[in-house]
Parts: structure tokens; sequence; C-alpha cells
């Protein structure tokens, strides 16, 4: 699902909302979200999951094209863990004919 489709699907559960406030609602939230996380707070969703950052040191990489060694930088990237009732509703509901297949 894209963010599209989330606002339609949330436009179509509350018929008494426009869109365009559907639409402004959900890039609050994610920029609010984006915006905590910038700051390096962590963001708790109770029964969704949480969402924080991880600092990647620096370290010396290897370009697979041509094998040449490569200096990465340092960088933080963004970390999401499952809440216990999402973990839950995955893992008790029937499975979906596309399934992501086996590795």
């Amino acid at each position: 699902m894209i963010k599209s489709e989330l606002v339609l699907k949330i436009a179509e559960q509350n018929p008494h909302l426009y869109q365009r406030d559907v639409e402004n609602i959900v890039n609050a939230i994610l920029d609010t979200i984006a915006d905590a996380l910038a700051r390096g707070d962590r963001v708790e969703l109770r029964g969704f999951g949480a969402f924080s950052v991880k600092k990647r040191d620096a370290r010396t990489g290897r370009n697979p094209r041509t094998g040449e060694s490569v200096e990465i930088t340092e960088k933080v990237v963004p970390v999401f863990k499952t809440g216990k009732e999402m973990r839950q509703r995955l893992n008790t509901a029937p499975r979906p004919l596309k399934a992501v297949a086996a590795r």
C-alpha cells in the first residue's frame, strides 16, 4: 500500500471528511514522526510498533562491480520494531495469495 492508497482508504471509512483533509492529516502524522526521528527521539505507537534511529559507524566497504575499496561515512538509519499486537495479528491472519516467496 502506498500513501495515496492509505489516504483513499481512510477517506472511504470517514465520508464526513474531505480527501484533502485526510491527506493533510496523514502528511502531518508522517512529518511529525520524521521530525522526531531527525531529533533522535523514539516514536512508539502502542499496538503497532516503535520507530527509532540507529547509528552505523564509518567503515571500509567494497564496490561489488570493481572490487575496489570504498570509504563509507557514518550514518543514522531508521529502524522499526513491530509491537506485540501487530505481531500477533500478522501471525494469526490467513496467508494471502500473493505472499512473499520463500528465499
